[in-house]
């Protein structure tokens, strides 16, 4: 496992990067000399000469920034912008086009065609026209979407269009100081082993940024027309004879998804959402929160003071590239941020309801509860489990629906094969207002989903590291001293993910059965320097006026079950 491409085993103490001295100066030398960007040459040359001054703390910076290159981690790059290899940056970008280039070249028809869209963080537009310069210098056509749009209209322009590919710019919801580069095949779905790997082999073999053809013009700016063909087909997730009456608040945290969702409102014949004033438009600082992540403490803090004062019906928010989804509802005590799983279950529940199941699948991760799968069975619709990530999700066969626990949804999957937090949106605004012309809400259809399926009671913690290797440590420990009980329920059995155990492709993780039906997963995350822990249990509910009890007794097993995974996974 990598994060932002840099190796466990790189050695980054002070006598390790002493003695190391004079290669890295001269990488550094070198990657300055290469780099086209004038803003982070000078960037570099900055730090490069503090070092040669005798900086400790500038010749350990450069040793970060060149303790690897970026990587394929969960569909294409991510990482904070800067100057040097372990960075963000256009050096990196054009390689990772290239390299994209050339295994395009091996596996589709002479000339790839490339599509790709970009949001607003820092320097998404540079490297969209990067990556199209790139195409079009190896011999390929390439298009840009017109200007900073969401993410699934880069995943549906792929296949509206024919491309062999997409690029999308964009580090979805990490923090402002991030970029990232999302890489699709022509297919729709995001890259998956083999061809990250070999990818990653063509950008490997790239010596120097002033090799790769970059002409100054030659690839097509798309007009509006993708946009508006997507917004077309996007209403077609809800039906048209289903109630409109619904007043919604919506915050797009700062994003490019405000415009793109108000729009596809009014087209289904909904009023335009309320926005979020301050969050509204687009701003690469994000300057009213400190992680535009909806799941993160303080981000909807603005939309639920804005629902205070207006009463809606139910607040949406978007991730910054409005790929996912997040809803929050009215309840006795105030507004409630609903998890991700509750979404999820509503959305599945409400698609096999329209009766749009008949011959297909439903899916979630394994990290995602086990409730819809439950709901699926009493049913008699299919459904698969995949690893974490949708790059899996929308590669199960007949998919119809798929949903993960971080807020991604998958309604339509004909369209977009991937998460898209616009047609979430439009399927969440169904219920509500379906729900409100019968008087009841979306708390009333969670309570009943509970009843007749049990209380699946989630929860999830992460163990930030600054060291890597720390991770590595966690899960030898508890490969070496397993976890015979938790909670003081025994542990029934453990599938070990990296063996292959439990049915799916290899992946570094634990998942640990109890024998009252709970369940942990740990495993490091794909995209951040952190270790996750993912919890649940279920308790039975024996009718309507047991669900507060079967709730609260829940939630002391998933406290108690946190509590002895807090202990284990302790640094």
């Amino acid at each position: 496992m990598t994060y932002a491409g840099r190796h466990e085993s790189a050695d980054d103490s002070p006598s390790s990067i002493e003695s190391h001295a004079g290669e890295l100066l001269d990488a550094a030398q070198a990657w300055v000399d290469d780099d086209p960007d004038k803003a982070t040459r000078a960037e570099l040359k900055k730090v490069l000469k503090a070092a040669r001054g005798g900086d400790d703390s500038a010749l350990a910076d450069l040793a970060d920034r060149f303790s690897g290159m970026l990587e394929f981690g969960t569909a294409g790059l991510r990482g904070a912008l800067g100057a040097g290899p372990n960075r963000m940056n256009r050096s990196v970008v054009i390689r990772a086009a290239a390299g994209l280039t050339a295994y395009l070249k091996k596996t589709t028809e002479p000339g790839p065609f490339v599509v790709i869209g970009f949001d607003a963080r820092t320097n998404s537009d540079v490297f969209a026209r990067d990556t199209a310069s790139v195409v079009v210098g190896a011999g390929g056509r390439a298009a840009i979407l017109p200007r900073p749009l969401p993410t699934p209209v880069l995943a549906y322009a792929i296949r509206h269009l024919g491309a062999d590919a997409g690029v999308m710019v964009t580090a979805s919801h990490n923090p402002p100081q991030d970029n990232g580069y999302k890489v699709y095949l022509g297919d729709g779905s995001q890259i998956v082993t083999p061809s990250d790997v070999e990818i990653a082999g063509e950008i490997a073999r790239i010596d120097h940024v002033a090799d790769v053809p970059r002409p100054d013009d030659g690839w097509e700016t798309l007009g509006e027309e993708v946009l508006e063909n997507y917004l077309s087909k996007v209403t077609g997730v809800v039906s048209e004879d289903s109630p409109r009456d619904l007043v919604v608040v919506h915050t797009a945290l700062h994003g490019v998804g405000s415009e793109t969702v108000a729009r596809a409102f009014e087209a289904a014949g909904y009023d335009a959402p309320l926005p979020v004033p301050s969050q509204a438009q687009p701003d690469p600082a994000f300057p009213t929160v400190s992680f535009p992540n909806p799941e993160e403490p303080g981000a909807m803090d603005a939309a639920l003071e804005l629902a205070e004062q207006t009463g809606p019906d139910v607040v949406i928010a978007n991730d910054p590239d409005a790929d996912r989804c997040a809803v929050a509802v009215p309840g006795p005590g105030g507004w409630r941020m609903l998890r991700g799983d509750e979404v999820g279950v509503l959305l599945g529940a409400h698609l096999l309801d329209r009766g749009v199941a008949e011959g297909g699948v439903f899916a979630n991760s394994i990290v995602s509860s086990r409730m819809l799968a439950t709901v699926c069975a009493s049913r008699g619709v299919a459904h698969e489990e995949t690893l974490t990530g949708f790059k899996w999700i929308s590669r199960v066969d007949g998919l119809l629906y798929g949903y993960e626990e971080a807020l991604g949804y998958c309604v339509d999957p004909e369209r977009v094969a991937d998460k898209d937090g616009v047609s979430a949106a439009l399927v969440v605004a169904e219920i509500a207002a379906s729900l409100k012309a019968e008087g009841r809400s979306i708390s009333d259809r969670l309570d009943e989903l509970a009843v007749e399926h049990g209380v699946h009671a989630t929860d999830s913690f992460s163990v930030r590291v600054e060291d890597l290797a720390l991770i590595d440590q966690i899960m030898a420990k508890l490969r070496s001293e397993p976890l015979t009980t938790i909670a003081g329920v025994e542990v029934s059995r453990v599938d070990d993910l990296a063996e292959g155990d439990g049915g799916l492709p290899p992946t570094e993780g634990l998942r640990y059965f109890l024998a009252d039906e709970s369940r942990v997963i740990v495993r490091p995350s794909g995209t951040e320097p952190k270790l996750k822990v993912y919890l649940e249990v279920i308790e039975a509910v024996a009718d309507s006026d047991d669900l507060a009890g079967a709730r609260s007794r829940a939630a002391d097993r998933l406290a108690a079950v946190r509590e002895d995974l807090e202990a284990a996974t302790t640094v």
